[in-house]
């Protein structure tokens, strides 16, 4: 039941599509003939499509390493910094490796062509870019995904994964917060 202060959210993507989308998208990646590949999501909001495109990935035969990445480029406020940094990053060595990049969303480019930069410069053979949502029109440095769910309309999103002052991350839908 709904508290009566919290506001409406809107569905945009619901469960039942985002599952196939992310089925779709594995069968892609699968396709893409990837080798010693490494997955890294990008924490924190791509945990939830990370977890469903890696069991999704299983089931199109692959099984690839895991690992994780927490970078930030927000301050305290939903608008980027512009900067990127290391939070936490992977142990693992991707040095001759392929690697695909799992995020949430591409908006502004910035952190995941810091990100796939950062792999390449580490040796990783070939640095694949899968995306829940993309905002092509919001890009401020060159930078496309190989693998999309959904170009997305440019409004502030929230569920799966995504979250607004770390709220509605455990919703299964995206959606937009009205009211």
């Amino acid at each position: 039941m709904r508290n009566v202060t919290e506001p409406a959210i809107r569905t945009l993507y619901d469960e039942a599509a985002i599952a196939s989308r992310t089925r779709a998208m594995a069968a892609q990646i699968a396709a893409a003939d990837t080798r010693d590949l490494l997955a890294v999501a990008v924490l924190k909001g791509s945990f939830m499509f990370a977890a469903d495109l890696l069991r999704a990935l299983h089931g199109a035969g692959l099984s690839p390493q895991v690992e994780f990445v927490h970078l930030s480029s927000y301050g305290a406020g939903t608008e980027s910094s512009g900067t990127v940094r290391v939070v936490r990053d992977i142990e693992s060595d991707v040095a001759g490796r392929d690697v695909l990049l799992v995020d949430d969303i591409l908006e502004s480019g910035r952190t995941l062509a810091f990100a796939r930069d950062l792999l390449l410069g580490r040796g990783a053979r070939r640095v694949l870019v899968a995306v829940m949502l993309e905002k092509p029109g919001k890009r401020a440095v060159p930078m496309d995904a190989d693998f999309v769910g959904f170009t997305c309309p440019d409004l502030f999103v929230v569920g799966y994964g995504m979250d607004a002052a770390h709220r509605y991350r455990e919703l299964p839908f995206i959606g937009v917060v009205e009211g």
